[in-house]
Formats: C-alpha cells, structure tokens, sequence
C-alpha cells in the first residue's frame, strides 16, 4: 500500500493501522488527519480517490463525509450563542414563527442540538428536489407534528437535523449555513469543508459507494452483531428509524454533482480529513492563532443533554448540544471527546484533556452507523501513542 502523507514521532501507530485499515477491514481510499494542542502530527492518505476507479487519492481529494459533517453545522448555532444572537433556551419560534405550528410552541433551540425536538421523521418524505430547494424542507419540518413531546425523550434526527439548523441559522443571519461557515469559519481557518461544493473545487471530489467489509472483521458499537430490535428497526418501514432515515425518498444520488453542491447540513457535508482534524483543534484550543469556542461553549458542547434509549437508533447514545459524546455506541478518545461520526464511515472529534482532534475520511461506505471499525482502529491507535 503505496501511504503518503506525514507522521510526527511517537504517533507511527497511526500510520500501522491506517495501513491495517486497506489490508484487513476492505479500505479502498481513505485519508486521517490529527492535531494534538494546535499542531498537526499526521496526515496520511492512500487508495483510490473513487470508491470505483483507479485514479490515486491525491493531497487534496475531498469526499462526502455524511453525517461528520453534523459537528461542523452544530458549531454555527453555538456560534452565534457564544455572539449573543442564539439563546439556546429560547423557543425556536422566537426566530422562526411559523416553526410554532401543531404543538411546537415550547421546542427549544437547544432542542433541536440535542436531538429532542421530536421531529426525527416527517409524515411524508421530501423527494431529492425538494430537500435541496431551501423552502421545502424548512415547510415541511415546521408543519410536522412531534412525535413524542418535545424535551422529554431524545431520538437522532438523521436527515430532518438539514432543514432544521439550516433554517435557524438563515433566519438568525440572513445567510446559508453554507455561506456562513465559508465565511466565518472556513475562510478564516483555511479548511477544506463545504455544505455546498463550489464548481470551482468539484474536480478533487472523488466517488463513494458501498463496499463489503471482510466477513471476519471485528469492531464496536452498530457494527458487529446488532441487537435484534436494531435490525428490526432498519428493516421495518413503518418503523420510525426507517422513517427518521427516509426522509429524502428515494435516497439522493450522493455522486450526483447537484447534490454535492446543495447544502444539506445533516448529510452532505464535503471535506478533507485534515479540514475536519483542524475545525475540532479550533473547537478546543487555538489552531495558527485562531480560535473557535470559547471555554464556555465548549463546555456546552459536551455537557451531556440527551442518554439512553434513542427512538430512532434503537440503542444508547449520548449527546451535548449538537455532538455524540463517547460511549458504547459511539466510542472516542474517552470521556470528555465529543464529535460527530458519518454512516458508512467518516469521523471528525476532538478531546480536549488530551488536545486531540481527528478527521478520518473514506470513499468506501460500510454497513454501520456510529462506530466504523476502521474508524474504531484508528482512535485506538491514537490512545496507545498518548
């Protein structure tokens, strides 16, 4: 396996299982970045930049990283708390009025970051036309009646999270959350990370598709042996994780170049590894000067507001405001980490006692939502060099 990239001392185990990933675990390209207090200590990346093809990953290849791209979108409305514009105990409708419809007059904002909002599904799916044509989605979530009393139970709103950040935030800026993290954040920390892929990046996209991962691998969380309800729950049409996962019918072609270029922050968030690895080490510490949040919301990014059961995953998980935090189902660097992995894959987190922050990137989707076992193999790897 032809690895370029670079590795700092001490970390070269990293680099052994990014390698481990393409010999055992069915890796077919794939990039990882780390920052420890700032600084970046590796950047690797190998394969092929299409899940299909031939061409190599290059330095630049980005990729659609799904739901990874869910911690950067969190950050905007934390954001715009930490600037005094977002009361995260204010009702949504303070911002949005038409939001207040069929029983949602005390959906709070930060109801909506911790996934309690209980509008993970709506009664009819969008078509992939109209979950990109900005008024139909933000219609659609803010006619839906909860599916259980908002507040009192939590469950991952997979694809319904596009329409409801993003329409906060454009009725609290006036701009995409698109435009506003390429303006604010991007920008200013030269990431490689857009909802929306301008036309003048699309040719460093590579394709993703589903591969099958060996039939001996090992790993954690909704990978290996799913309960019984889980894969009940995946199967059954009318269930509300079909449902919640279903929103978009029939599933967008994530290839499909107008795709890319729509800004669905719940889903289709393009990125490199080191643009996810370098966005996390500015939620957490200073990254060339620059910083993101301050103590205070970082602290509420990873304060626990959502555990236990999840209507929609059918297993226990753990939020803050807008971030998974570790735990069986989605396992990090340890207890304070918190972050935002992608089905099929990708990974972006930061743990602040350590000063770590990492972006993993595949083209190669597997079977699982929360725990990637090739994901999985590269956190413990950085556990055993600290």
């Amino acid at each position: 396996m032809d690895v370029r990239g670079t590795v700092a001392p001490g970390f070269e185990a990293v680099r052994d299982a990014f390698v481990r990933n393409f010999e055992q675990h069915g890796e077919r390209g794939a990039a990882v970045a780390l920052y420890r207090h700032g600084r970046k200590v590796v950047d690797l990346w190998a394969g092929t930049k299409d899940v299909d093809g031939a061409e190599p990953w290059a330095v630049d290849t980005v990729q659609v990283v799904r739901s990874a791209g869910k911690g950067i979108a969190a950050a905007v409305p934390l954001l715009l708390h930490q600037r005094g514009q977002v009361d995260l105990d204010a009702p949504v409708g303070t911002y949005w009025p038409e939001f207040k419809a069929n029983g949602k007059e005390r959906v709070l904002v930060r109801h909506l970051l911790a996934h309690r909002a209980g509008l993970a599904a709506l009664d009819t799916a969008l078509t992939p036309g109209e979950a990109v044509d900005h008024h139909s989605g933000p219609e659609a979530v803010a006619a839906q009646r909860p599916e259980w009393e908002p507040g009192t139970d939590h469950g991952y709103h997979a694809q319904t999270y596009s329409w409801l950040i993003g329409e906060l935030v454009r009725r609290v800026t006036g701009r995409t959350i698109g435009r506003w993290i390429a303006e604010e954040i991007a920008r200013p920390l030269g990431l490689d990370f857009w909802f929306g892929l301008p036309e003048d990046e699309a040719h460093r996209i590579g394709r993703i598709g589903p591969v099958e991962p060996p039939r001996a691998q090992a790993g954690g969380g909704l990978r290996v042996r799913p309960k019984r309800s889980v894969v009940e729950a995946y199967a059954d049409p009318a269930s509300l994780t079909r449902r919640a996962f279903g929103a978009i019918d029939p599933f967008p072609d994530e290839n499909d170049p107008a795709y890319r270029a729509a800004e669905l922050p719940a889903s289709n968030g393009v990125a490199t590894a080191r643009g996810l690895a370098r966005c996390y080490a500015a939620m957490i510490g200073q990254v060339d000067g620059q910083r993101l949040f301050a103590p205070a919301t970082l602290t509420l990014a990873r304060t626990e507001e959502s555990a236990g059961p999840d209507r929609v995953l059918v297993v226990n998980t753990r939020f803050g405001l807008g971030y998974m935090l570790h735990g069986p189902a989605a396992p990090l660097l340890g207890p304070g980490s918190f972050g935002h992995p992608g089905r099929g894959g990708s990974l972006g987190f930061a743990d602040p006692e350590s000063g770590i922050a990492l972006g993993y990137v595949t083209n190669g989707l597997q079977k699982g939502v929360t725990a990637d076992p090739r994901a999985q193999a590269l956190v413990r790897a950085v556990r055993s060099a600290l």
